[in-house]
């Protein structure tokens, strides 16, 4: 806003248009020589004083911004040389001169062109001199003079910001600075009280006040809540000409928000709570949410809960959801509605962050109670163990009952229950159970060397409900009886030298139990009663489960006894005693002085004595190469058969057809009809049919005929025969019989008969049976 006042213009005008050149006595123009009256008035009239002859030039003031509808006049410079005649000339040099300042270079009048803005410029430095028309002499030395821009209010205050942001703690005491503006006026702060800034509030109020002199913002109100509360808008102005009437002014916004402080505790909106839960609920399944409410924000605003008393705090939980800030009830512990029906708990929330100054508010909790009923469901029956163990001797006889489960209904009913065994872990069915009262017994013989450990599963089902059923594991133990008899650990090759002397040790031997004694094996040997006192060998128990077999005289011969048969008895300490009776074989071999065998075969004595080790290994070769040239020739013959299909890759149904025509009744040699109509054919005629025969025309033995053979009989029996044929190919054959019947009226035409008759048949009959059958009857 700008106010302008003509009086105060008209007053300026007035006292700065008159300007005088005062005397001087301190500085004079250094090249007068002589004294001269000169003077400078606003309307040229001389003014007489006694001075040093040269100019003095005191300052011109002007005002900014001028807006008349003429130019702006400045002063007048004057000489007295001037004698009014127009013959000297003024002009004027420097700052704007003859763009901002014009002088009238008749009358030296100066005058300002354009309107001057003392925040761009505030004073201009201008020179004058004159001189003589006529002859271009200067009269008077150039002099400097200074035109100063005399300041107006023309610029209000402007803030160094368009708008501020700023924030204070809630609950903050009157007089708390918030933030500080500032503005600045381009006006002279030297002159006047155009830059004489003065700050107010024009909105904010009561909450906030300002600083007039220094711009702080501070709060006005005590207790401020942010809760209530939390943005304000305030409005300042800054107004120069200390504040008076006319004075320019400018405004700025501060935003001021409220920060927050945890002055709030934790409030539960309702006092009691209610939830419910099924019994068969699992530890950590939740059953609800509360929530205590606190309007502060932030860290302010984080609550923990915890159960702080209640006959339920060992069967619940309660934990904070750290994202919503709720207490989540949790179970804790299995509940059981026969048990306990209903539980109390009383929660207890409270903040996790206090702050100090607000304690004297009130504690910073609260409390609900929360009730938790228990539901009923229908159950599933519960054994009384978590497991079983049973142990049973491995004699048990079938049908014995060796233990019991016990399971019942844990609901109020009590339904009734039924037991049965989980038959995927008893596969062989050597256990059962009487499904009434959970008896076990066994149904099959039991055997604790094959199997030692039994795991079953007893399943127990509520009759009236069998959804409901539960398992549980059952371990069977079997317990050991001795009833297997110890026997030798392993086979013993047992060897004694030609050349043993009497009491010397040729072997140690020792016994394994399938059985398990408590306090272990125990085993005792000795010979058999009928070997007790035995002439070529004895036995000495070493009293740690082994024995050892000794030479009772001195030297054996393989000659005549190769082999000697040593039973023993094996016993074991166990009740009932088991024992079992194994035999030893000992050979007897030949060895050298260091008692190293060399040899137990009895038929290397019958070779020749002169019989090197050379004439072994020749004799060997030769055999050797013999076997080779069998092989060969076996070979060789083994490739003239070739086969009949040649490649190996054809795998199809093959059918070989032979279309060779018979060579008539004198062909005695291409098929023998007696063989056909024999069903006692011999089986030894018969050749492969995969191999090329090595023979095609064989000498066959005619046999007798026999008039009463079926063939139709015989065919079917070959057919029979042809698919069970081990010498048969390793493909699909097709092998053809055609039976033409029994009793044709023409009687057979083949000559494969003729084979079988004696004599010269008679043909005449052909000639009775028409002109078809007349070419036949001449052949």
């Amino acid at each position: 806003m700008r106010t302008y006042s003509f009086l105060t213009v008209l007053l300026w005008s007035c006292m700065f248009h008159v300007i005088y050149m005062m005397p001087s006595q301190k500085r004079s123009n250094k090249h007068s020589r002589s004294e001269r009256i000169t003077g400078l008035s606003e309307n040229g009239a001389k003014t007489l004083h006694r001075t040093k002859r040269g100019w003095m030039w005191n300052q011109f003031f002007l005002l900014e911004e001028y807006t008349g509808p003429d130019t702006q006049y400045v002063g007048k410079l004057h000489t007295d040389q001037d004698k009014g005649d127009g013959n000297l000339k003024y002009i004027l040099t420097g700052d704007g001169a003859g763009s901002l300042f014009i002088i009238d270079e008749n009358t030296g009048d100066i005058h300002a062109a354009k309107k001057l803005d003392r925040e761009e410029k505030s004073l201009y430095v201008l020179r004058a001199k004159a001189i003589d028309r006529k002859t271009g002499r200067q009269v008077e030395p150039e002099s400097e003079f200074i035109i100063k821009i005399h300041d107006i209010n023309d610029n209000e205050p402007k803030f160094t910001k368009d708008m501020y942001t700023a924030s204070i703690p809630e609950m903050s005491g009157v007089g708390t600075s918030v933030i500080q503006v500032t503005a600045t006026d381009a006006d002279d702060a030297n002159y006047g009280n155009s830059a004489k800034v003065v700050y107010s509030i024009l909105q904010g109020q009561p909450y906030f006040s300002v600083d007039p002199e220094t711009g702080i913002i501070k709060t006005a109100l005590p207790d401020m809540s942010r809760e209530n509360r939390e943005q304000y808008q305030v409005v300042i102005q800054a107004k120069d000409m200390g504040g008076q009437m006319g004075g320019l002014s400018g405004t700025t916004t501060v935003n001021i928000t409220l920060t927050d402080v945890n002055d709030n505790p934790p409030r539960f909106p309702q006092s009691t709570y209610q939830f419910s839960s099924p019994e068969s609920a699992p530890p950590g399944t939740p059953l609800g949410r509360i929530k205590a409410n606190d309007p502060d924000v932030g860290e302010n605003a984080e609550i923990e809960y915890n159960i702080s008393n209640g006959d339920g705090s060992d069967m619940f939980d309660i934990v904070t959801d750290k994202d919503t800030q709720e207490g989540i009830i949790t179970v804790k512990k299995h509940l059981d509605f026969e048990n306990k029906m209903l539980y109390t708990l009383r929660v207890e929330a409270t903040n996790t962050h206090p702050d100090p100054r607000f304690l004297q508010l009130g504690p910073f909790k609260d409390t609900a109670l929360v009730k938790i009923s228990v539901e009923d469901i229908d159950e599933a029956p519960v054994f009384s163990r978590s497991w079983y163990l049973i142990e049973v001797d491995e004699d048990t006889k079938e049908g014995s009952i060796i233990g019991q489960v016990v399971a019942q209904d844990p609901d109020i009913t009590k339904n009734a229950i039924k037991y049965s065994v989980d038959r995927h872990t008893d596969l062989d069915r050597i256990f059962n159970i009487y499904s009434g009262n959970g008896s076990l017994f066994i149904s099959k013989p039991l055997d604790r060397e094959e199997t030692p450990w039994h795991n079953i599963t007893v399943i127990a089902t509520e009759i009236d409900n069998p959804k409901q059923s539960s398992q549980i594991p059952v371990f069977i133990r079997i317990l050991d009886i001795n009833d297997h008899a110890p026997e030798f650990a392993k086979y013993y090759e047992t060897f004694v030298c030609e050349n043993a002397k009497a009491g010397q040790l040729i072997q140690t031997v020792s016994a394994v139990d399938k059985d398990e004694p408590p306090q272990g094996h125990k085993f005792f040997f000795e010979l058999v009663p009928e070997f007790a006192v035995h002439p070529n060998f004895s036995i000495v128990d070493n009293k740690d489960n082994t024995a050892g077999i000794m030479t009772r005289r001195n030297g054996y011969s393989r000659s005549k006894m190769s082999t000697y048969l040593l039973p023993i008895i094996i016993f074991d300490n166990d009740y009932p005693i088991q024992s079992s009776t194994g035999t030893l074989t000992i050979r007897v071999c030949a060895c050298d002085s260091q008692g190293n065998m060399q040899s137990c075969n009895a038929e290397a004595l019958l070779l020749p004595a002169g019989l090197s080790t050379g004439a072994l290994v020749a004799i060997l070769l030769c055999i050797i190469i013999l076997l080779l040239v069998v092989l060969f020739t076996a070979l060789k013959r083994q490739r003239k058969k070739e086969p009949l299909i040649i490649s190996k890759d054809d795998v199809r149904d093959n059918i070989v057809t032979y279309n060779d025509e018979g060579g008539g009744e004198e062909d005695t040699q291409a098929f023998d009809i007696g063989t056909l109509r024999n069903p006692e054919a011999r089986e030894e005629s018969k050749m492969r049919r995969d191999v090329i025969p090595e023979a095609i025309f064989q000498i066959r033995r005619t046999a007798p005929i026999w008039e009463n053979i079926d063939v139709q009989d015989f065919i079917h029996r070959r057919l029979k025969e042809n698919d069970l044929d081990p010498a048969a190919p390793p493909y699909d054959s097709l092998a053809t019989y055609a039976y033409e019947g029994n009793d044709s009226i023409a009687n057979s035409l083949s000559s494969l008969e003729s084979l079988t008759t004696e004599g010269n048949q008679d043909y005449d009959y052909l000639s009775d049976w028409g002109p078809r059958f007349k070419k036949l009857a001449d052949m």
